[in-house]
This record gives C-alpha cells, structure tokens and sequence, in this order.
C-alpha cells in the first residue's frame, strides 16, 4: 500500500515537529510526519517536574552505550526519546543556544557556510516566545514559549548566591550578551507547563488537512528509485506502507536515529554497510561518525534538613504538592528540578575567550537514572558539570540490518586527555560552590565525591566512575564540504538527491550549551531552505 505526499518527515522530534509545522502552512503542500513512538498524552510530559521521572521508560528507546573505554567500560544509560515532540518532551527544559562563536565557528572553520550567528540569529527569534525578555537577543511571538521559574526553589537561590561568592557574576540571561556567569535558566515553559515542539509548533497545525501525522510507526527505510529519494517504509502493527515522496524525504530522526536510517537505507560507509549485507546506494564514510556529546559529572551534597524538592518523595508530601499544581497552577510541580545554572571557566576568568565549563543544579539527589543520591530519608541537592567543547569524537554504527535493532552508540567519553583535564576542573568547581557560606548553611555533609578525594588521580578516577550522558548527541550527519561531510549547508544528502537530515546530527561541532533550542533552529532554517527562502 502507498500514500502519496509532497514531503515525508521522518522523526517527531524537536526539528520534526517544527518542519511539519512549516512545511504544512501552505495549504497546498501535503506534509506528512512518522514518529515512532506515541502521542505526547502522558501526564508527566506537561507537568515541569515531570522531566526527572521520565529519563528512563516506555517514553525512551532504553539505549545503553557501548562499553566506554575511558570510563572504566561502563554501559551507561542514553535516553533518547520516543515520542511526539522528541527530547523536547522529556528534556529539562532549559532554554540556552550557546555562544554566538559557536556558529561562527560552523561557517568560518567547519564548512558550514550561511550558519554564522549573523545568519541564524533570527531563526532563534523566530522561534522564541518569551515572556519577560525581549529586544535584540530575544522574540516574544515564537511558539516556543520560554518563561522564568515562578519561585525558584531556595536552595537554587543559594547556589546562585554560593556562585557569587566564589567569584562568578550574577547573570540573569544567558542567550543575552554575555554568558558567563550564574542564574536561574529560564525554561520551555508556557503557563506554567511545558511548551515541546508537539505542544508549541506541531499541536496547532494538527487541524490542518495537508498534514497526516503517523505514530507508532517502524521506519524500514528510505526507498530510492536510482539514486533519488522517493518515498519512506514503514511498518505499524506489522502492516507495512510506503509513504511517497513527491517533492523530498526529510529526515529528523536525531543524532541517533538519522544515521542508523541513512545505514539501514544505502547511505553510509561502504564497508559498513557491506558486512551487513545492505546494498549501497551511495558511500558515505561519515554517516554515524564524529558523534559529540556533553559527559555530565555530578556531585551529591546531604542536606541537613528538607528544604529540597526531595521532601515531595513523600506520599502526602506529594499528594499537597500535586492538589496545589491543580487548584492553583503553582508550588513545586511548576519547577524544572534544574533550576540553577552557571558558565564558567575551568581556569579561571579571562582564561580564555569563552566559558568551558556548564553546571546545572538540581534542587534534589538522585533525580535522573544513574545519579547517586543520599541516605533514605534524607534530602539533597546535585551539582553537575560538563565540558562544553568536547575533543573525543565517537560513533554510531549498526548492530545488524534488523531496523528493531539497537545501533551501537559509542560517545568516547573522556577520549581526550584535555575533556579528562576540563571536567576534573568541573568537578572542582562544583565543590567550591558547594562549601561557600549559602550553601554550607543547608548542607549537612558532600556524599558524592566524600573526603577521600583530594588527589589528581581521586578526581579522575570518580569522573570516570560517576560521569553521564548529559542527553546532547549531534554531529553525527555533519554538514560541511570535506570527505567526511554527510549534508551540505542546505542539508541535502550528498550524492543523492529529495533527501535532507535537518536535525542536531547536522551539526558540525557541538556547540557550547543545552542542545534542544539549537534544534528547534535547524528546523527554522531548514523550513525556509526547504520553501526557497533563504
């Protein structure tokens, strides 16, 4: 059975959403969007809190790394999500884009020419809708809704002061002019509830006629007639249908998911694709390589009361918690648990241009799969911290031709001795913080990493032990000009043709923060590439 569209999307992610949205304003263009996962009707997705519940489950695709060589073999937990609206919906929804030289970066050194900051800036505008900032750096009409926390949490309020202390200043914006610095993130949030790209972008154009969109649905491949995309199968229920492409296949399948598609469907390397039996239509050697990812390492402080968000772990804790969020849109439900942040430098102001660091703290302990927490009973408080510009590049390979199969996702965490140094720096960091006077007032002892760290080699050794994945892969179908570029700057497939990857895969190089506002861009950008506004 066949279906006939002028675009097929494949992936309701951040990017996937945005372009089916888009894409579908002109009545005339028949859009259609497959997801494999669900529709965004779980509770917790639009519940702000929800985040902490949700990076394990039916809600993600249950990856674990391959075993990490410089992480002491680990397999550690990869969520990615599946479901509509993609990271966006199970993020922690901070809204931060980086510094403006990371796109430069992009279009002066990497190939990806027209994705300067000067010329992207205004698809972030375009996207925003912010509630309490506006001018230069920020829109107010987007359908990203991005709002401030209603009542940070005091201990996010202490780590902000504690920050201060030790010598950062206060910065209450961190898309604005500067980044460095310590505040509260503003967040994805609208009205108190989280704003995805489903909710945001893909949610208001669902009434449109020209958009089908598809869920549950197992993608087989991208089908080819020669070498031209014409169409993409796709199985529901064990019932397989192809839909047909007049005009493009889109895919935005994430830094995972696309170029598994791209292997599965011919593209990618040829010996790769050779060893499981895959017909190659064009060789590709770097589709599912230069994989880049923010390795997260937490500190875990024991409070001496309940002043954190741990205190609703209790049943009727969180039974009050959750009647106020109902009668009166506010309290603890409204919190992003990660509400505190900072940019800084691993050694020191003035070190060099930009932050190399990012902490995120979380008003609770143990609050995503893989964190340590602290003693029944107790409360705490994590700090994470992750080099922002990470050397070790990793890989995305197949497991087999089964398209239910896993791919082999190997971030190559710590893979280069100056992200091993960095992060070392970061956990230091996060330590200072947590003895400074605002803090220390709260605190009744540092469980994670205790007093039997102090040496170089210690701290190594627990950033091997008790580092993570921070949930921000790209780079995986990079964009640029060289052999190992997979897309052009206007995201076309090289060496085929109505086939664009317009997603974080198409990175270049990670950029220098949370990742889930700088997808919601591709998508903007690659909407008009795609419309021939340019």
């Amino acid at each position: 059975m066949a279906q006939g569209f002028d675009y097929v999307i494949v992936g309701g992610g951040s990017a996937g959403c945005v372009l089916a949205a888009r894409l579908s304003e002109d009545p005339a263009a028949r859009v259609c969007l497959i997801e494999a996962g669900g529709k965004d009707s779980h509770p917790l997705i639009h519940m702000p809190v929800g985040f902490a519940k949700m990076t394990t489950g039916p809600l993600t695709w249950g990856l674990v790394t391959a075993p990490q060589k410089h992480a002491n073999m680990r397999e550690i937990p990869y969520a990615q999500a599946r479901v509509l609206g993609g990271g966006s919906s199970i993020n922690a929804e901070i809204f931060t884009r980086g510094h403006p030289s990371d796109y430069d970066r992009w279009a002066e050194d990497e190939g990806a020419e027209g994705w300067a900051f000067k010329d992207i800036q205004k698809y972030f505008l375009r996207s925003e809708g912010n509630a309490i900032l506006s001018g230069g750096w920020h829109g107010t009409d987007g359908p990203l809704g991005v709002s401030n926390i209603p009542d940070p949490n005091p201990l996010s309020r202490a780590f902000v002061q504690s920050c201060q202390e030790l010598g950062m200043p206060y910065n209450p914006d961190f898309n604005g002019e500067r980044q460095e610095g310590a505040g509260i993130y503003q967040t994805t949030t609208r009205g108190n509830r989280r704003c995805s790209a489903a909710v945001g972008y893909l949610r208001p154009a669902m009434a449109r006629a020209n958009l089908t969109v598809v869920t549950g649905a197992l993608v087989l491949r991208v089908v080819f007639e020669g070498q031209r995309a014409v169409g993409v199968e796709y199985a529901v229920g064990g019932a397989v249908t192809v839909a047909r492409a007049e005009a493009e296949v889109i895919v935005t399948s994430g830094a995972i998911g696309s170029p598994k598609l791209m292997m599965l469907s011919g593209i990618g390397p040829a010996a790769h694709l050779a060893r499981h039996g895959i017909r190659v239509v064009q060789d590709l050697p770097g589709v599912g390589q230069n994989l880049h990812d923010h390795f997260g390492i937490d500190i875990v402080a024991e409070l001496k009361g309940h002043e954190s968000l741990d205190k609703y772990n209790r049943p009727h804790w969180a039974l009050w918690a959750g009647m106020q969020y109902a009668l009166f849109n506010s309290g603890p439900v409204t919190s992003n648990v990660v509400e505190g942040g900072a940019f800084w430098y691993a050694d020191g102001q003035g070190s060099r241009a930009n932050p190399d660091l990012q902490f995120h703290f979380l008003c609770g302990a143990g609050a995503e799969a893989g964190v340590p927490s602290v003693p029944k009973g107790s409360s705490g408080i994590t700090l994470n911290s992750y080099t922002l510009r990470p050397k070790a590049r990793g890989s995305v390979t197949l497991r087999s031709a089964d398209p239910k199969a896993a791919p082999v996702v190997d971030p190559n965490f710590l893979g280069h001795p100056d992200d091993l140094r960095i992060s070392v720096e970061g956990v230091k960091i996060s330590r200072e913080i947590f003895s400074q006077p605002s803090l220390q007032k709260y605190i009744k002892d540092i469980r994670f990493p205790d007093n039997t760290i102090r040496t170089q080699a210690d701290y190594e050794a627990y950033a091997r032990q008790y580092g993570r994945t921070s949930y921000h892969p790209t780079c995986t179908c990079k964009m640029g000009k060289d052999e190992m570029a997979v897309v052009d700057p206007q995201l076309r497939v090289r060496g085929v043709d109505g086939l664009r990857i317009c997603d974080s895969s198409v990175m270049p190089s990670l950029i220098g923060s949370n990742t889930n506002a700088p997808s919601i861009m591709i998508g903007e950008r690659a909407a008009d590439l795609i419309r021939g506004n340019r």
